[in-house]
């Protein structure tokens, strides 16, 4: 089950508090004194909650999603001419980057859509800047469900699909305009049906080019500051055309803080290569949501595992075509299935040595053992024996809540 994240002020102790039943809430913990250690220490409270997440699915509809999904497939270019295809311009055998989009949902929505109480909002939005459709996302094409039941679930994955099928793979009413995903995720993340107490809440952004369109960024298209996204950046385009690392980092940290995490999925060659890693895997980190491993293989065909933090070195999800599109969602929809016997750490949350975590089940305290629980390096907390068959055995009427408090040296 994925974390959900509050920071809080400097406290004498770390308290994590994992809630296995359905329609849990938040609880307020009294701090540990830290015993055990006499340096100063920080109190974090990480809360899994039992209920289906909010996840709020943040799509890239500018002009770049009509391009060739393979821009070095022969039949995407002419024949007489070399000149790359668009939109309705490519032939069956050349996907665009929309049409694959389509084409991997379909899938995905279609047979596993039941996962989360699932949102849509598109990008760019209807506001023009200085004459380009350049705004960001500033209305929801499908808000989330108030029904939680596997059928409404699934019936409300089918209706995004549905939505998303509505925009054409076409020039003429389909993709259009920039990348101003800074802004997108600032509207989404100031939305209160996102920022819940009783469910985890998540922005799945999906984009297949580097953020722009920020019409305050600091550099112009004059200044080496200013890492141009289009062919030049001069014009309308002097600042809308600068790469928004910084400020779409910025955003999702905010959501980060209002306790929302963003996963990041890049799609095409742009988020593959050039800026395009290093900008997508410093909105993963910042979202709270970067890919966990441990091995190599985890991380798939050329990636690799840091093994020091049970990271993968590409933090985000990437995928070239459409069925790598829908195995990354499969992948992103199994870590919210979670393991009731599993509470998740980030690298920096695991205590020098276990003497120094205790975990509590229903205000039970519980030391560490073969019968009991035990840290499980660069993933958690693992409950073994009868205490995980104690948690499995949980239901809404008999709740489980399980407290894993750790005193951690600042």
């Amino acid at each position: 089950m994925p974390t959900r994240l509050h920071t809080s002020a400097v406290l004498p102790s770390l308290l994590v508090c994992a809630a296995l039943a359905a329609g849990c809430q938040t609880y307020d913990f009294e701090p540990v004194p830290p015993a055990a250690i006499s340096v100063p220490s920080v109190e974090r409270t990480i809360v899994a909650r039992g209920s289906t997440p909010n996840v709020m699915l943040l799509v890239d509809t500018s002009g770049s999603m009509l391009e060739p999904m393979n821009p070095s497939n022969p039949l995407c270019r002419s024949p007489t001419s070399g000149v790359l295809c668009r939109g309705e311009g490519c032939p069956a055998g050349c996907p665009t980057r929309w049409s694959a989009l389509q084409g991997a949902m379909d899938s995905f929505l279609s047979a596993s859509g039941a996962f989360a109480r699932m949102g849509l909002a598109l990008y760019p939005g209807k506001q023009l800047l200085l004459g380009e459709q350049c705004g960001g996302s500033d209305a929801l094409t499908l808000d989330l469900p108030a029904d939680d039941s596997p059928d409404a679930l699934q019936a409300q994955a089918l209706a995004v699909n549905a939505e998303l099928h509505k925009i054409p793979n076409h020039t003429r009413g389909g993709p259009t305009g920039g990348t101003p995903t800074g802004s997108s995720l600032q509207y989404v993340g100031s939305l209160p049906q996102l920022q819940t107490d009783e469910r985890g809440d998540f922005v799945l952004l999906l984009t297949d080019g580097l953020p722009n369109c920020n019409e305050n960024h600091a550099a112009s298209g004059s200044s080496l500051a200013c890492r141009c996204t289009l062919t030049e950046c001069t014009g309308p385009f002097e600042r809308l055309g600068c790469l928004d690392q910084d400020g779409s980092v910025s955003a999702v940290k905010t959501l980060r803080d209002r306790d929302i995490q963003t996963i990041v999925i890049g799609f095409g060659a742009e988020t593959a290569s050039g800026q395009g890693p290093v900008v997508l895997n410093a909105m993963a980190e910042a979202g709270g949501f970067a890919r966990k491993c441990q091995t190599n293989a985890d991380c798939g065909t050329g990636d690799a595992c840091d093994l020091g933090l049970g990271l993968c070195q590409r933090r985000y999800y990437q995928a070239a075509n459409q069925d790598e599109l829908a195995n990354a969602l499969r992948q992103i929809s199994a870590r919210f299935e979670g393991d009731p016997c599993l509470i998740e750490l980030a690298p920096d949350q695991f205590p020098p040595s276990p003497r120094l975590a205790r975990v509590l089940v229903n205000g039970e305290s519980f030391g560490e053992g073969d019968d009991t629980w035990r840290l499980k390096e660069k993933v958690g907390v693992e409950l073994l024996g009868s205490l995980c068959a104690r948690v499995q055995g949980s239901s809404p009427a008999h709740p489980a809540r399980v407290e894993v408090r750790i005193v951690l040296p600042r």
